[in-house]
């Protein structure tokens, strides 16, 4: 009975690892088109829309890059941990 729920285990981390990428950069995406929306609504005050536009970008950039550092190392120590299980 362990053998089986250790196999399952082994390879739910990486696709759950997988699912937590893809929802962080599917809700900046969303973020993007919600607060793009926003932006052409709020056209007429000039420049500032904008820039809160850019800072949103650069937020959601840094999140997507911090999450798939995350999701390659967690992947290797997870596969490392397959291969070799007794370290």
């Amino acid at each position: 009975l362990l053998v089986p729920i250790e196999i399952v285990s082994y390879l739910a981390r990486p696709i759950s690892l997988a699912v937590r990428l893809f929802a962080n950069m599917m809700a900046g995406h969303t973020m993007l088109k919600v607060f793009g929306g926003f932006v052409v609504a709020l056209g007429l005050f000039g420049f500032a829309p904008f820039v809160f536009i850019i800072a949103i970008y650069a937020l959601e950039l840094i999140v997507a890059v911090l999450q798939a550092y995350v999701f390659t190392l967690l992947s290797i120590v997870f596969i490392g941990a397959a291969i070799h299980p007794e370290h």
